[in-house]
């Protein structure tokens, strides 16, 4: 691959301030531009010698790389990429090695964004021949963990959740822990949910009189404490216990910590039987106490099927390079806890970061399950299948459900991933990053908090309005959303509307004295003109940013069974061509959402506007149906469509109407049933396009009806 030098290369290479070197005689070869750039004195001699020098090492690296990729096998294993110092930067896994590899270094050959910025820095790699898929994917995670590359994802090292610890001592107690070290005890976890962890242990210790204090107080007591006095604990630490009923008890506890739950109540209820059928009652009905005890814990957890089997149900929601993960850990047919990662900037597709995430989620001391089920199709699932099952010493599935009651885990559990992602975005660091990015990306002279989007509707040139919809460090304001009648013409004219529209609102903002940070015009160049036009002439160029976002376009023929679309593209001032962000990326994300939600809240007011004028048009042709019979149909029955609807009789039951005025109207809407269903139809044709990004509002934004300014506004 032939390595492209940056500037810091070239002026590495021929000095910051090299200047042509004198002919003979001292005279100089061209004009001194002293008072742009400072020339030294003496140039140095062996420049061209280090250029030469520097050709040649770009052309040994790029011959270096296609020998390597000629020999490298076809063979499944690992491959690693380093930078120009060795690091690593990426290791990742194939089928077959040389095709992979070729992969990144073939000109066009990976399009995704952020493989594109990993190639710029990558100058070397390594490959790995392994025998196996399967071996392939074991050093796949011990690679990571040893260099822990940067662009592949790392989950949160075991240690920062909680885990529940059986000490190893001669009477041991049950502790909870964020350190797993090799000191003889027994992990379990780790758990997702701390409060759920806390609750288990909590009802272990009112249920099994275990021993809860540290060895060192254990080592130093002299009488039994408080927690035997409560019959909590057994005292061992200075009392003849019996070791087996000891053990019996941290082998129950060890039991609901596994989510053993069903297990463990049934050899309680049998061992209860065996002490009732002895004629034993007291020690039956101790019994009894801890089953009731355990099930008020079970009751709590939610029933998810009745076939008792274990699986870990994985669900993933994403929103630009911001990526929300969560597994359900469903326990004998019952949900137990669950587990959250949440990973931003990765523009990567989903599959590619499942699979990062099973290969590290089951590397360390983890509960193999029955199934593991994953919302999207891995090409390596049968290698992964294959390799837990070894791990668990019995049969595990890994697939992806297409019906029945699995899928409906599956998708319960992408609703909690995008519910979490929900929470998580609320967080201020979150949506100050998302801005920021937006900021960088389009290099923006501030990070826009508060920003404005504007569009324009018709219906054939007759009812132009203008939308504005504002979102406020990245989250709808409904309150601040505005809608506009054009006034100073008649027709179609979207750059005389957009004009009139962002004129007047600059007029409210400096009686208000409040502006907007960023404006987004849902258009083209000659939208982002007119807005800057505006700009201009209220000398706002310092204060406000604009730019527009084009949408996209079917590239080849709509017939074809699969349409090819064009990138969304935005447009910003004192450039010619527009800026392609990434597909996954963050800021596209923001600012396609803030477009959509433009684009639906204008149709929302043009089709009000037609209804409200289809209303008029059609009962005030009507001889005796003036403004208040109008308004006492409409109050009735709701809508025009219910009166076409409604019979002569139910008509007539209106307030202020009589049956032979029903029948007139009735008669009318006769007539007019042909040009009212296309009407109609052109409604439903506007719903039906509206763009499918604006689900990603939230539903009390999307749904909702804005309190609006009046339509004069």
């Amino acid at each position: 691959m032939a390595a492209t030098m940056g500037p810091e290369d070239r002026n590495e290479k021929r000095g910051a301030s090299e200047t042509p070197p004198e002919p003979a005689g001292g005279a100089p070869t061209g004009p001194d531009y002293g008072s742009l750039i400072e020339y030294p004195k003496d140039a140095p001699a062996q420049t061209e010698q280090a250029a030469a020098s520097d050709s040649r090492a770009v052309q040994d690296e790029s011959v270096s790389i296609d020998q390597k990729l000629e020999a490298a096998s076809t063979e499944p294993g690992v491959y690693l990429l380093r930078d120009r110092a060795g690091k690593v930067l990426y290791v990742g896994k194939a089928k077959s090695l040389r095709s992979r590899v070729r992969a990144y270094f073939r000109e066009g050959g990976d399009g995704r964004y952020q493989v594109r910025f990993l190639m710029r820095r990558v100058r070397d790699f390594d490959t790995i021949v392994t025998a196996s898929e399967k071996e392939a994917l074991i050093l796949e995670n011990n690679l990571i963990k040893q260099y822990r590359p940067k662009y592949n994802i790392r989950l949160k090292d075991d240690k920062s959740y909680l885990s529940a610890k059986i000490t190893n001592h001669a009477w041991p107690r049950i502790t909870v822990t964020r350190k797993i070290v090799k000191d003889g005890g027994r992990y379990f976890g780790p758990f997702g949910s701390a409060d759920g962890l806390r609750e288990t242990i909590d009802v272990i210790r009112k249920v099994f009189p275990l021993r809860t204090c540290t060895d060192a107080v254990f080592r130093n007591r002299s009488r039994p404490c408080l927690e035997y006095q409560i019959k909590r604990c057994l005292g061992p630490c200075c009392l003849p216990v019996d070791r087996d009923e000891y053990g019996r008890h941290l082998h129950a506890a060890q039991m609901l910590l596994e989510g053993k739950n069903l297990e463990l109540l049934r050899e309680m209820r049998d061992l209860m039987k065996d002490h009732a059928s002895r004629l034993e009652f007291e020690q039956a009905a101790r019994i009894r106490d801890r089953v009731r005890a355990i099930e008020k814990t079970v009751e709590r957890q939610t029933v998810l099927h009745h076939w008792g089997i274990d699986e870990d149900v994985f669900g993933i929601y994403r929103e630009g390079g911001f990526i929300e993960a969560i597994v359900l850990i469903v326990r004998g047919g019952k949900l137990t806890s669950t587990q959250g990662w949440s990973f931003q900037d990765l523009e990567f597709p989903v599959h590619e970061i499942l699979s990062d995430l099973l290969t590290q989620y089951y590397s360390g001391a983890r509960n193999v399950p029955d199934e593991v089920i994953v919302p999207v199709e891995l090409e390596d699932a049968a290698v992964r299948a294959e390799l837990l099952s070894e791990r668990r010493g019995k049969k595990c599935e890994v697939f992806q459900p297409q019906r029945g009651e699995k899928l409906r885990l599956l998708e319960m559990a992408m609703d909690n991933a995008r519910q979490s992602f929900a929470s998580r975005r609320d967080n201020e660091k979150t949506r100050e990053q998302m801005l920021e990015d937006l900021r960088a990306r389009l290099d923006l002279r501030n990070t826009p908090k508060r920003m404005e989007c504007y569009d324009i509707s018709n219906l054939q040139g007759s009812m132009v309005v203008g939308s504005q919809v504002t979102f406020d460090e990245g989250e709808p304001q409904k309150n601040l959303y505005r809608r506009y009648r054009i006034r100073s013409f008649e027709g179609q004219d979207d750059f005389a509307s957009m004009y009139e529209v962002l004129k007047r609102r600059l007029e409210r903002a400096v009686r208000e004295n409040e502006y907007p940070d960023l404006w987004v015009i849902d258009g083209g160049k000659g939208q982002l003109n007119v807005a800057l036009e505006v700009i201009r002439e209220f000398k706002l160029a310092d204060q406000i940013d604009c730019v527009s976002l084009a949408k996209q376009h079917v590239l080849n023929d709509r017939r074809a069974k699969e349409v090819t679309k064009s990138e969304e593209r935005v447009f910003v001032p004192r450039r010619k061509d527009p800026i392609v962000l990434p597909r996954n990326s963050t800021a596209l994300f923001l600012l396609v959402r803030i477009r959509d939600e433009a684009h639906r809240f204008a149709i929302t007011y043009n089709r009000e506007l037609r209804r409200r004028a289809r209303l008029r048009s059609v009962l005030d042709d009507i001889d005796g149906v003036g403004p208040v019979r109008r308004r006492a149909m409409l109050r009735h029955f709701g809508s025009l469509k219910r009166i076409r609807e409604a019979t002569t009789d139910e008509i007539a039951a209106v307030k202020g109407l009589n049956r032979e005025l029903a029948a007139e109207i009735r008669r009318h809407l006769d007539e007019m049933a042909a040009l009212l269903d296309v009407e109609e139809s052109a409604d439903s044709a506007d719903q039906a396009a509206r763009p499918l990004a604006s689900s990603a509002i939230p539903p009390d934004s999307a749904g909702a009806r804005v309190n609006d300014t009046p339509a004069g506004e």
